[in-house]
């Protein structure tokens, strides 16, 4: 022996393979997207972009298992997820995905402490104590940590959509999946929002998929994936 250990693969945290999404409910088939072929790995951020109408919410809605395609095949953390039960697939979603979208969806009853915690009670893994000082470390992490008592009326937008990312992480995810995230922010709530992502892949090796119409933040990130009429056109597979 040499010494030398053998390089290691990187393997993608999700992947695509020949996935198509066709409506077949109505009066014609309707494509939603079509042979998409992609993967994301660990610590990158990607960004989905393409015009309105090019397929990147069907496609997200598939990554995210909210959906399932007609055909071809979705890897989620070496899992074929296109095989599994539909209850399989509702819990690697809570373990494995968060999800951010442009809205923040925070429950106005709720206070953020709380709101963070759904995701804990849904899979049902904590018990009441450990999901609250979970809620306060993700707090703590996005600069929130007095924030933990108030309801989102009392938050700012850029708070709202900090509290979201926080629940997205809930979980500790390996995918986090936002859609639109700054569509409802200004720029600087927008930047400090595209960073929050990016220090997630540096500092915690997660992944994260954004779809915006924003193409200045979207030039930002590891690699953007160009979806025109519903096939990706652009970036789909790493190159390294």
């Amino acid at each position: 022996m040499d010494g030398h250990m053998p390089p290691r693969v990187r393997e993608p945290i999700v992947s695509l393979d020949g996935v198509t999404r066709i409506l077949t409910d109505g009066p014609a088939p309707v494509t939603l997207v079509a042979d998409i072929a992609m993967e994301v790995f660990p610590g990158e951020v990607v960004a989905v972009t393409g015009p309105s109408g090019s397929g990147k919410s069907s496609l997200i809605y598939l990554i995210g298992l909210l959906d399932e395609p007609t055909r071809g095949r979705i890897v989620l953390d070496g899992r074929d997820a296109t095989r599994a039960s539909r209850s399989e697939r509702e819990i690697m979603r809570l373990e494995k995905i968060g999800f951010v979208f442009q809205f923040h969806f925070l429950l106005p009853e709720f206070s953020a402490t709380d709101n963070i915690m759904l995701p804990m009670r849904k899979l049902g893994r904590l018990g009441e104590m450990a999901m609250r000082a979970r809620a306060a470390e993700l707090l703590g992490q996005f600069g929130l940590g007095a924030a933990g008592h108030k309801r989102p009326h009392q938050l700012s937008g850029g708070e709202r959509q900090r509290v979201a990312i926080a629940r997205a992480l809930a979980n500790d995810p390996l995918l986090v999946i936002a859609d639109e995230p700054t569509g409802n922010l200004d720029s600087r709530n927008s930047a400090i929002v595209f960073d929050m992502f990016r220090r997630l892949t540096r500092e915690q090796g997660k992944a994260v998929i954004v779809v915006t119409h924003d193409l200045d933040l979207a030039r930002t990130v590891d690699r953007q994936i160009r979806l025109v009429d519903g096939r990706v056109v652009d970036g789909g597979l790493a190159t390294a």
